[in-house]
């Protein structure tokens, strides 16, 4: 069997293969194989860029997937002296619990992100495949820990602080993406958060551009939403807290009315939607087309964490289903709302129908 006809076997096992799988396969050097798939993309043998189903995946999530350890305070925290505490792990990661929020949501969605070969990249893995999220696009790195997110929250459930070890996804780099870009155009939409290097953003956000891929952003912090380029054209929706959103405009917000011009500023950096969550506040909104505050929904607070990537991801899905920018921010507060009643960083009651249902009940 000549060169040719091995990677065409191998493509037709399994349409999601890299080209640097197919180079070890084969024996030949992953430039190699690249030039071989263009060619039979040329002669037809391979249909479009892609040799990926259409289909298999709605949205690829970007970024983020580690352990997250909770410390919940029996008490008021003391600071500067011992505090007796209870502990959870669960998983985490806004990328992965992205995915996983839009795969109870009805979507077809893979995580690319990378983790440890250890136990608790094993577990994240395993546990994010079991809530039906595609991980065959996750990068197992050898001599890696799995990133980790410690956070101690009050008696209430109020975040007091958190300490992120998440070193492992600056290891991530643009030719690791171009191998697997054929299974990423594939996709409905991109969700990205800021997790990765600079200029993987970067290429990421020109990629997603030239080939019309949606893509949906969440820088995570003020630090890491420094990442960003200027220049935010192809990027179809912004989510951003409100000091991420005073950092990226230059701007304080202090009313509603501030809202619109941070808003107003960003946009005319190319991004065509921007939500600044404003925590006790609500959110604020904004496009061409619509701009507006909501106040958040009323709701028994157990635990913060994951509420805001519950946002993101309600939100999106309503984008995805041509919602309103408005009706998509509602979608958004009722998923976060849901998720404010469990310990879990993903509410396993999260369903379109239930977000729905509490989105209506709020317009009564």
């Amino acid at each position: 069997m000549n060169k040719e006809h091995q990677i065409l076997h191998h493509i037709r096992i399994n349409p999601f293969i890299s080209q640097q799988e197919l180079s070890n396969k084969v024996g030949l050097s992953r430039s190699a194989v690249a030039n071989y798939i263009a060619t039979l993309t040329k002669r037809g043998e391979i249909k479009g860029r892609a040799y990926i189903l259409q289909e298999e995946s709605s949205i690829v999530c970007i970024g983020g997937a580690n352990t997250d350890r909770k410390a919940r305070s029996n008490q008021k925290v003391r600071l500067y002296s011992s505090n007796p505490v209870e502990t959870t792990e669960v998983c985490g990661g806004v990328a992965r619990n992205f995915a996983e929020n839009l795969s109870r949501l009805g979507y077809n969605t893979s995580l690319m992100t990378c983790v440890g070969d250890d136990k608790e990249g094993n577990w994240i893995l395993r546990e994010t495949k079991s809530q039906g999220v595609d991980v065959s696009q996750v990068w197992v790195l050898q001599t890696e820990r799995t990133g980790t997110y410690t956070t101690l929250l009050d008696v209430n459930g109020e975040m007091i602080v958190s300490m992120a070890d998440m070193s492992i996804y600056e290891k991530i780099t643009i030719p690791m993406i171009e191998e697997k870009w054929s299974y990423i155009v594939a996709s409905q939409a991109v969700f990205l958060d800021t997790n990765v290097s600079k200029d993987c953003i970067s290429y990421l956000i020109n990629r997603c551009k030239d080939e019309n891929i949606p893509l949906y952003i969440d820088p995570i912090s003020s630090a890491k939403a420094q990442k960003l380029p200027f220049q935010l054209e192809g990027v179809e929706l912004l989510l951003l807290n409100q000091e991420e959103a005073e950092m990226l405009a230059e701007a304080k917000i202090s009313s509603f009315e501030d809202c619109q011009t941070v808003c107003d500023k960003i946009r005319q950096r190319g991004v065509q939607k921007v939500i600044i969550t404003l925590h006790d506040q609500g959110v604020y909104y904004s496009s061409p087309e619509e701009s507006g505050h909501i106040s958040p929904f009323k709701t028994e607070v157990i635990d913060v964490t994951g509420a805001s990537d519950a946002f993101s991801s309600c939100a999106i899905y309503g984008l995805m289903n041509e919602e309103s920018l408005l009706r998509a921010c509602q979608l958004g507060l009722a998923g976060s709302a849901l998720t404010q009643q469990t310990e879990e960083s993903v509410s396993t009651l999260l369903k379109p129908e239930k977000i729905h249902e509490i989105v209506d009940e709020f317009l009564r």
